[in-house]
């Protein structure tokens, strides 16, 4: 708890859910929070809830896909805090669930824009601000375990999640050398409303295919409410921070899963070490996160 104590953690898409869960948690072992969401409401419950156990917060509004905004956000956490140890980089939307002929273009940029842009965007504001003063500290990604294998019928949604894995193994090497270390969160399901993010769509509207009471919607929310506790997820992340993990897993029954697609890329490297065509063909090594 000492390594966290007095120091301040900035969360994305903090007002509830996962977000919220690692707020509460890094707070609870001393951290300043600052709590950040595009739906104000919601984050000013939020702040009042954090507030009301001692935890010292800061509450800005945040849409994530504004590098201004985040610009912002970095400012007005620095007055009142100081310094900046942590990002959670935890706002997310899951997209509407449909095949690719039914992909629309609209939903593909929002899913991309706070998804993927939203962690880049976090990043590039926040990690000067953690280097800055030379103590070290941590940047948190939260992922899904969609990064790790096939979601039929949400291919923006799993497309981001595995793009934030990737980008995550690349930034745990990049940030070594400055103490900062990098973990990327993926969960299973886990009890959020993240089946209800197009609440806070540009606009306020749905997408035009996602409408409350259709049968891929009912399924969706069904799986999603019956998840993890989601309590259990922020105190999950805690624990490995100060283990240093750089996968934080959630779901260990997904184990077996993750496994075989390894086990299947390990099968088709031996059968390229095999092929005729590239026995002479000889290329430098890359890095690649270990």
């Amino acid at each position: 708890m000492q390594q966290f104590e007095g120091k301040t953690v900035v969360v994305s898409g903090g007002a509830e859910g996962i977000g919220l869960s690692i707020a509460r948690a890094m707070g609870r072992r001393g951290m300043n929070v600052v709590l950040t969401d595009i739906d104000a409401g919601q984050l000013e419950v939020a702040r009042q809830s954090l507030d009301a156990e001692g935890i010292a917060v800061q509450a800005l509004p945040l849409d994530v896909a504004s590098l201004d905004e985040w610009r912002t956000v970095a400012e007005q956490a620095i007055a009142r805090f100081g310094k900046v140890h942590m990002l959670v980089n935890n706002a997310g939307v899951g997209g509407t669930a449909g095949g690719i002929e039914n992909a629309d273009e609209r939903e593909w940029r929002w899913v991309v824009d706070v998804n993927l842009m939203g962690v880049a965007f976090g990043a590039q504001v926040m990690v000067p601000l953690i280097k800055a003063h030379g103590e070290g500290g941590w940047l948190v990604n939260v992922a899904s375990m969609a990064g790790f294998g096939p979601l039929p019928n949400a291919a923006p949604y799993t497309a981001t999640k595995a793009a934030v894995v990737g980008m995550s193994e690349g930034w745990r090497m990049e940030l070594a050398p400055d103490n900062i270390k990098v973990s990327v969160l993926c969960p299973g399901f886990v009890n959020t409303r993240i089946y209800d993010s197009g609440r806070n769509k540009p606009g306020g509207e749905l997408a035009d295919a996602q409408v409350k009471g259709d049968d891929m919607s009912a399924v969706i929310e069904s799986v999603v409410t019956s998840g993890m506790d989601v309590a259990v997820v922020g105190e999950r992340v805690a624990e490995a921070l100060l283990a240093d993990e750089t996968y934080i897993f959630t779901h260990p029954n997904y184990r077996p899963s993750v496994k075989a697609r390894w086990q299947a890329v390990d099968a088709a490297f031996e059968r390229a070490e095999q092929s005729p065509l590239l026995a002479d063909d000889v290329v430098p090594d890359l890095p690649f996160a270990g």
